[in-house]
């Protein structure tokens, strides 16, 4: 007879868990913002390259931004830049709500926009959209970045995927369970309520954040310079994730895929409407496929990366990346989206769980910040680049083909490129690799003493309720996650 000893509880403390609070109320605003956001968009204009250029200006800082925001969520104490920062938001999207209600009366209502009524440009709302989500984008980039540094100090290693799974599986709940039908619900009540809910979940978010305790700095203030070496640090930084073996090429095949995930997002609200017919409800509707997929991957993400094997995994959502969005193109009813968009969040979730996790596991603290940023520019830099070309296909098309066929045509073409990605990918992300990767980082945190001690860590025993997902664009802690 064998003794076997029960599987250890890994308990997440409470620090993790006031982090937990305000993703959750955060995420609740988002799934609003998912709503109300596009559906202002496209009552202000109806042009594809223009709908496209909020996107981009959204997506732009991540390409621009991304590098001086890792030095300085390696200078400045983490919990307090995502304060600042979620403080930031609160006030844009206020500004942008007061916008609102000061037009709503000249805009059209919700189910003529479904129906994709013609509607002259509407130039101070559009600058006021693109103005405001270029902003969200510069704070987005560094309150998200202080996010993923900041919980491998209060998360041991053997704790991070299920501290990730719990945090992304509340996104998902809020964000597309709960979020996008209250936001149709607020629309049909008045235009500028989305936006004044959204900015009071920033303001709560920023004040739950604010009572984490601790000081988040990778460095204590006596070791930090009075004058920044800007590009010294950003090469430091650089120079760590391009000399690593397996870091590299995951950052450039996930920039790939979400430039992809970009083109054919850049113009979806037109799509949805135009092609596939959903009114603002079934719209909020067709969000929570993703929620599904990822409600499945709280179950069986581990359970498929384990039987499979890390590398097996991530090769499942380029190949269903592939497959669902070739099927999306050529869908003429939302319903069908709506199950790829569940199949395609699942493997983007066993994306997010296997490599953000392992992220946070072989960088070294002190340049985790910096690291972290050098990765985000290449996944999330291609995004604006991506929306551009989506944008630009819908318009280019349109010349020579049917405004429906111009609509479909982002996806298409982004269903045979994400075929190329994934005989690109396959050599360089085995399961080998990744694991042997993974334990050589543990070994060196061990050695530098960078790992958290059990009782920061376990101070109080949680349950284990909790659920993960997370909709592409992939690691989004929607990133990573």
């Amino acid at each position: 007879m064998t003794d076997t000893k029960p599987e250890e509880k890994i308990r997440l403390g409470g620090q993790y868990w006031r982090l937990w609070s305000a993703s959750v109320i955060s995420n609740l605003g988002d799934g609003v913002a998912l709503i109300a956001y596009p559906w202002l968009a496209s009552a202000v204009t109806r042009n594809g390259l223009l709908i496209a250029l909020i996107a981009i200006a959204q997506r732009l800082p991540w390409l621009v931004f991304t590098l001086p925001a890792g030095v300085i969520t390696d200078r400045v104490d983490r919990r307090k830049i995502m304060v600042t920062m979620d403080t930031v938001r609160a006030v844009v999207t206020l500004v942008v709500a007061f916008f609102v209600l000061a037009r709503e009366g000249v805009l059209p209502a919700p189910d003529e926009i479904a129906a994709g009524i013609e509607i002259a440009t509407e130039p101070v709302l559009y600058a006021v959209l693109l103005l405001a989500s270029l902003l969200f984008g510069f704070a987005e980039v560094l309150r998200d970045n202080s996010a993923q540094t900041i919980l491998p100090a209060i998360v041991e290693p053997k704790g991070l995927e299920k501290a990730n799974a719990q945090m992304w599986g509340v996104e998902m709940v809020a964000n597309s369970f709960i979020g996008p039908p209250l936001g149709s619900f607020l629309l049909a009540v008045g235009f500028a309520m989305p936006f004044f809910l959204d900015a009071g979940t920033f303001a709560v978010a920023a004040g739950l954040v604010f009572l984490i305790t601790g000081s988040f700095r990778s460095r204590e203030p006596g070791e930090v310079a009075e004058k920044i070496d800007w590009w010294g640090e950003i090469r430091e930084g650089w120079d760590w994730l391009w000399h690593h073996p397996l870091l590299r090429p995951m950052a450039i095949i996930l920039g790939l895929m979400n430039g992809l995930f970009a083109v054919t997002m850049a113009t979806f609200v037109l799509f949805a409407q135009e092609v596939l017919g959903v009114s603002a409800l079934t719209f909020a509707i067709l969000g929570t496929g993703g929620a599904f997929g990822g409600l499945a991957a709280t179950f069986w993400a581990s359970k498929v990366s384990e039987r499979l094997g890390s590398g097996t995994s991530l090769y499942l959502t380029m190949i269903f990346g592939a497959v669902t969005t070739l099927i999306t193109g050529l869908a003429s009813h939302w319903t069908i989206a709506w199950v790829m968009f569940t199949l395609g969040t699942f493997t983007a979730v066993l994306w997010n769980v296997i490599t953000v996790s392992l992220r946070q596991t072989i960088i070294p603290d002190r340049l985790l910040g910096r690291v972290n940023s050098v990765y985000r520019f290449f996944a999330w830099g291609m995004i604006p680049i991506g929306s551009a070309i989506g944008g630009l296909l819908v318009v280019g098309s349109e010349t020579a083909m049917s405004r429906e066929f111009s609509l479909r045509m982002p996806w298409l073409v982004s269903a045979a490129v994400w075929l190329l990605v994934f005989f690109y990918a396959a050599p360089k992300l085995t399961t080998d690799k990744i694991e042997a990767a993974r334990t050589e980082g543990i070994a060196a945190k061990e050695e530098a003493g960078e790992l958290p001690a059990d009782g920061e860590v376990a101070s109080e025993a949680i349950s284990e309720a909790g659920v993960t997902g997370a909709p592409p664009p992939i690691d989004e802690v929607v990133d990573d996650d």
